[in-house]
């Protein structure tokens, strides 16, 4: 299954291409003759090109250098290096920045062999390693929970996780895990910043600590306690290709500062509604509605609405034998959708992110309930 790869071979890729981003490889950086970051600077693009995913605006093209680059994979492998993997399992998509960091540049920085996945099937990799690093997208959790024989059998499994808020799956399959097996860190970012900040998750929601290199950019709006736009500055902000890299940078989220190095996350601005005024993260309750709702895939999209201004919409795709429950949504949610229409699946992108479900092709009967 697994096709191996020297290291050249993968740095001067196309990391778009199928051969990279759409099928299983190897690639033994403990076997590596010369130096890593010497081989980087030789063969890898400087700079690289990569376009937001255009899920909540127009896609747009960001610029980083590769001396951005492999400093970010750096702070990644520093979240990982107290874990001790000696392999790594990724299966997030070398074409968008975290996969392009997480999946061919931070085992180069460890020096630890990588196997990538771009799927949920197939089998675990065969190499008997006691520590190992995956590098996960939401849709994982479901899937290491399927091989838990796998993850009992290691004495650490040490997860890093970005590019979408942490699915319920994740608190399932910690505790099938068992105590002390896994950790799990998050990182927090985005393509025109890099990441911003990181957390080691256990449950709950704990705040989000700035990397070394990242600082809060005040407004006056910024207080114990204020709601405010994510303004970050630091060395690794991407520019668009033409115009020198911005001092600093406002993100699309919002956020409650926790001093000046920390801060704990509101929403994304395109998933705050408020409505009959409560205001409502459609990240956060999708992700909750998950457990109480049987459904194969759900997404929360927020809408216009003559009479209150803001509302959502909630897409939904049935589990078989299993009817919607609408006043069970209501009572989770606190309030009723404007409309539940079911669909046969909902868009996503590679890495889990739902598309513009309202502008998606509705596959099924598209009935509104």
């Amino acid at each position: 299954m697994w096709t191996e790869l020297t290291p050249a071979e993968l740095l001067s890729a196309d990391l778009a291409a199928p051969r990279i981003a759409d099928r299983a490889w190897l690639v033994r950086w403990d076997r590596s003759a010369p130096d890593a970051e010497e081989l980087a600077r030789r063969v890898f693009p400087d700079p690289v090109d990569l376009r937001t995913s255009g899920t909540t605006g127009p896609g747009r093209v960001w610029r980083r250098t590769f001396d951005q680059l492999w400093a970010e994979a750096g702070l990644l492998a520093d979240l990982l290096r107290p874990r001790t993997p000696a392999a790594m399992l990724s299966f997030a998509p070398p074409r968008h920045i975290f996969g392009l960091l997480a999946t061919v540049l931070v085992p180069a920085r460890l020096g630890i062999p990588v196997w990538y996945r771009p799927d949920l099937f197939g089998p675990m990799p065969e190499e008997q390693h006691p520590r190992w690093a995956v590098v996960a997208i939401p849709w994982v959790f479901s899937l290491l929970r399927r091989n838990i024989s796998w993850v009992r059998s290691l004495d650490h499994l040490a997860v890093l996780h970005s590019t979408a808020t942490l699915p319920a799956a994740a608190g399932g399959f910690l505790a099938a895990a068992g105590p002390g097996r896994v950790s799990v860190t998050e990182v927090f970012g985005s393509t025109e910043t890099g990441g911003v900040a990181k957390r080691v998750w256990a449950g709950g929601n704990p705040p989000w600590e700035l990397f070394d290199d990242v600082s809060l950019v005040s407004g006056p709006d910024t207080g114990s306690g204020a709601e405010v736009p994510l303004r970050i500055a630091g060395p690794r902000l991407a520019a668009v290709p033409g115009e020198p890299p911005p001092a600093d940078l406002t993100m699309d989220d919002f956020v409650r500062p926790v001093g000046d190095r920390a801060f704990s996350f509101v929403g994304r601005r395109s998933s705050l509604v408020k409505v009959n005024g409560r205001r409502l993260d459609l990240d956060e309750l999708e992700r909750s509605l998950r457990a109480v709702l049987p459904c194969a895939d759900l997404a929360l999209v927020p809408v216009a609405d003559d009479l209150t201004g803001e509302h959502l919409d909630l897409h939904v795709v049935p589990e078989n034998g299993h009817d919607i429950d609408v006043q069970a949504v209501r009572r989770h949610l606190g309030v009723l959708p404007r409309k539940v229409l079911v669909r046969d699946r909902i868009d996503r992108t590679d890495t889990g992110k739902t598309r513009r479900v309202n502008h998606a092709r509705t596959d099924g009967t598209g009935a509104n309930r």
